[in-house]
């Protein structure tokens, strides 16, 4: 059983505890569920804004703890503030020591949240929404492609968006019309290797209106621009500025780095 099953059936108890204690009908009664959602396509196609999902992480099961000091409010009004076209928030307690309080803490920017978690079911979706959220991430090496399409058309019927992540050439069966953000993991899920050359052949395979961004192993503005050269406009980032001591400092250097070096027009 790889990390990801292990992940995917702990989520499924999880899940049924979560609607027990808290039914749907009673998480869209929460102010939150109401408001209206912040457009990520909008930001990450904004010029003036990084292009950067920059996240929020503790730890991870590979890495163990990244950075279990720095506050979910400090850290992402300093990403805010420097020009994150999003912010990704993850929720997951068990293996990634994050909640759904983070979320909730990091609402009050003017940015679009993203509730990143291992999705699989309808209840996680109605939940995202009422805690703030202004899209979510599905897994596809964790879902059948009726998953995607029913998760994915519930987010959008709620006004969020959904960021589509995939790790292999047979997952691009996966992308639907409601998945005009999809996500391709550098990280091979089995091996942990970051391998940029797979995952640029693999971006040539996506639909023209995809709007493409990279995941994982970011670490350099050089890569940034690299991916950008090819098409990418999005660029999920975490780990790199979370293993510093102060994060927030760390993307805001790493911004004006890349103002400095970005090419003109």
């Amino acid at each position: 059983m790889t990390i990801l099953d292990t992940i995917i059936e702990h989520k499924k108890e999880e899940v049924a505890n979560r609607r027990r204690a808290t039914p749907a009908a009673q998480l869209q009664e929460e102010p939150l569920f109401h408001r209206s959602c912040f457009s990520a396509s909008a930001f990450l196609m904004d010029d003036t804004r990084t292009g950067i999902i920059a996240e929020f992480k503790r730890r991870s099961p590979s890495k163990g703890i990244i950075n279990d000091k720095a506050a979910v409010t400090d850290v992402t009004r300093a990403y805010a503030d420097h020009g994150a076209s999003c912010i990704s928030v993850l929720t997951d307690t068990h293996f990634f020591g994050g909640s759904t309080q983070d979320l909730l803490d990091a609402r009050f920017n003017d940015v679009p949240l993203l509730r990143k978690d291992f999705m699989i079911d309808p209840y996680q979706v109605t939940e995202a929404k009422a805690m703030g959220a202004d899209l979510i991430l599905l897994i596809a090496a964790c879902l059948s492609k009726a998953q995607v399409l029913d998760l994915s058309a519930q987010a959008v019927s709620l006004g969020m968006e959904v960021l589509l992540e995939l790790h292999a050439d047979e997952e691009l069966g996966h992308i639907c019309s409601d998945t005009r953000l999809v996500g391709i993991n550098n990280r091979d899920l089995k091996t942990f290797i970051v391998d940029i050359d797979r995952s640029l052949a693999m971006a040539g395979q996506l639909p023209p209106e995809t709007i493409k961004i990279a995941e994982s192993g970011i670490s350099s503005v050089e890569m940034v621009r690299r991916f950008r050269e090819n098409g990418f406009h999005g660029f999920l980032m975490g780990e790199n500025f979370m293993k510093e001591r102060d994060p927030g400092l760390a993307f805001a250097k790493f911004a004006g780095e890349m103002n400095v070096t970005r090419l003109p027009g």
